[in-house]
């Protein structure tokens, strides 16, 4: 549950991704009116940010929760940062997803992949290198490395192919072909300024899971993403929260959330 995600984090956030093959329009046609809806259904979202390079719409300061999208090229992107759960997140996502193809103009054939990133925050000073190494590698065969030197570069990124569950195949709720792939990543902001300190920034972990084959439809869409939010949820409960956040917080000086 993402409440308890929050109490491991300073920040918890939810990104979703819809890369297509052919360029999104950005223009006043279908780009604004898309806009215009997510305006109505979430009255936050008043903020229309354009550059040469994407257009932004994004939460007014005072909104009831931080959410964004972002059309840039052939991607479409949003967040959503601190949800009080889950599920209020993903209803957000969803919606974009369910409203996307027709303003958007994208159809099945036009999908390369969905993405969804769970990422973490962890506010700290020090050196972030060096925590991420005691945290992750202090009881390995990597350990002896400390007393050649100092850490100064530490952000492990390790790449999974994840199968696709068996019931889901059964059920014929997924195309034939089909490749699910996650990442699991820490990314330092190296900082030497006490913990806590004005300087302090955080540790980012983020948990991306991505889902690449063909679509029967732009209606399945919302459910393929659920299934990646089942998929995403187990692998926080057993491995990024134990074996990566713990230990984090716990070289930080963090304590146990």
């Amino acid at each position: 549950m993402s409440e308890s995600y929050r109490a491991l984090s300073n920040d918890f956030y939810v990104n979703q991704k819809l890369q297509v093959k052919l360029d999104l329009p950005r223009g006043r046609e279908g780009a604004l009116d898309f806009c215009e809806r997510l305006r109505k259904r979430y009255g936050g979202m008043s903020l229309l940010r354009r550059s040469k390079e994407e257009l932004a719409l994004e939460s007014v300061p005072e909104a009831d929760l931080n959410r964004w999208m972002a059309i840039k090229a052939n991607t479409l992107r949003t967040g959503v940062v601190n949800p009080a759960t889950l599920g209020v997140a993903m209803e957000y996502h969803k919606a974009v997803l369910e409203g996307a193809p027709s303003y958007l103009n994208v159809s099945p054939l036009d999908i390369d992949y969905v993405e969804l990133l769970f990422g973490f925050d962890l506010t700290t000073g020090g050196n972030h290198d060096a925590i991420v190494f005691e945290a992750l590698y202090g009881g390995s065969p990597l350990a002896g490395l400390v007393g050649a030197g100092s850490v100064i570069d530490c952000q492990p990124v390790v790449g999974l192919s994840l199968p696709v569950p068996e019931e889901d195949r059964v059920a014929g709720a997924r195309p034939t072909h089909e490749e699910i792939q996650g990442h699991l990543e820490v990314k330092t902001h190296p900082t030497h300024a006490r913990r806590g300190g004005p300087d302090a920034a955080p540790i980012s972990v983020y948990l991306t899971l991505r889902r690449f084959g063909l679509y029967a439809s732009v209606e399945e869409l919302p459910a393929i993403v659920d299934r990646l939010v089942r998929r995403g949820e187990l692998l926080i409960e057993s491995v990024v929260v134990p074996s990566v956040l713990l230990p984090i917080r716990q070289a930080a000086g963090l304590g146990h959330g």
